[in-house]
């Protein structure tokens, strides 16, 4: 079923066009986009609710009888690992297959990246207005460029240079062992290696982990709860929004969600600084995902930089790094949009 759509400017059928992706758990974004017009403009724009198909083809199939077009070329931009041109969706029963899909819908090819890669390739092509600066460092051309993105897991990618232009590359970074810089941090660690064995940082700095957080401030520090936050967190699903919503009440503020996001928020710091380390990120950090744009004026906070740059005798190479929120929310859809059309 059709959640949303942009209506095409000109007539679709006069002109080859490219298809773009975003696919993930919960929805699924397409649009379509002229070699001309460029990855900023999509030309037909649709959101489908992923779990009310069984599959990529059939939104696809669905889309372009609303929007009929002469396709090109395709990339999409999955929510998972991708291994010679095949995808699992994370949260989703689906296996996405670029061969499958090029020869039944007659695509001239088509394309699978991580969502982490797609958001890569959007840094390239971002504009002022899709990003807010924590650090404006001072960024060396050519320099590789770290990807950070906590939303329902934690992403990373980076960036290298070959000589002519930056490549991305996707990595599973967000699965390293989580390593605490606090005597809180260290306790987080112990609570959760009772429950889950290995700590990714995935568990503690993403929409899945904040409830980790929050459950270790819950039992071991306060030792109580906001009545008002445990009746809201008995109706939800996902209670990640729940908590940083009561966490950036401006009337009460719950201490309990506010230390779990001040806490994610030092994490968050940290391994953006791992990542700036690992992969020598002088162009830049990126931190994309769903999160960080509804936490800005608390990454803006001293904390968040402070964590990035305690590196050591590595502070200096750090504070020099630029970091950049991702704003656009469609980040990931721009970068398969310029994967395909480059």
């Amino acid at each position: 079923m059709l959640h949303s759509a942009q209506s095409a400017i000109y007539n679709l059928k006069s002109a080859i066009m490219i298809l773009a992706g975003d696919i993930g758990g919960t929805k699924t974004i397409l649009a379509l986009f002229s070699w001309g017009a460029g990855a900023h403009t999509p030309l037909a724009e649709a959101t489908f609710p992923s779990a009310g198909y069984g599959s990529l083809e059939t939104i696809i199939r669905e889309f372009l009888a609303a929007n009929p077009a002469a396709v090109e070329a395709a990339c999409f931009g999955v929510a998972g690992p991708v291994v010679a041109g095949r995808a699992s969706v994370t949260n989703l029963p689906w296996t996405i297959d670029a061969a499958a899909i090029r020869e039944r819908l007659g695509f001239g090819a088509v394309h699978l990246l991580n969502d982490l890669e797609s958001i890569a390739h959007a840094v390239r092509i971002l504009e002022p207005a899709d990003i807010a600066t924590l650090n404006e460092g001072a960024a060396q051309a050519g320099g590789a460029i770290g990807v950070i993105a906590p939303g329902t897991g934690l992403g990373e990618a980076f960036l290298t240079w070959d000589g002519a232009r930056h490549k991305a590359h996707p990595s599973e970074g967000g699965h390293a062992s989580f390593a605490p810089n606090t005597s809180d941090e260290l306790e987080l660690l112990r609570y959760l290696q009772a429950k889950l064995g290995h700590v990714s940082y995935e568990r503690v700095c993403s929409g899945l982990g904040l409830p980790n957080i929050y459950g270790y401030f819950r039992d071991r520090v306060f030792e109580r709860e906001t009545p008002e936050v445990v009746a809201a967190l008995a109706d939800v699903a996902d209670p990640t929004p729940v908590i940083v919503r009561f966490a950036l009440d401006p009337a009460a503020p719950c201490p309990i969600c506010a230390a779990t996001v001040e806490a994610f928020v030092g994490i968050l710091g940290a391994e953006a600084g791992n990542l700036a380390l690992k992969v020598l990120a002088t162009g830049g950090v990126y931190i994309g995902g769903g999160i960080p744009p509804r936490i800005l004026d608390q990454l803006r906070h001293p904390r968040f930089l402070s964590a990035f740059r305690e590196k050591g005798r590595f502070r200096d190479l750090l504070g020099a790094v630029p970091v950049h929120v991702i704003l656009n929310p469609k980040a990931a859809l721009l970068g398969a949009a310029s994967f395909a059309l480059t």
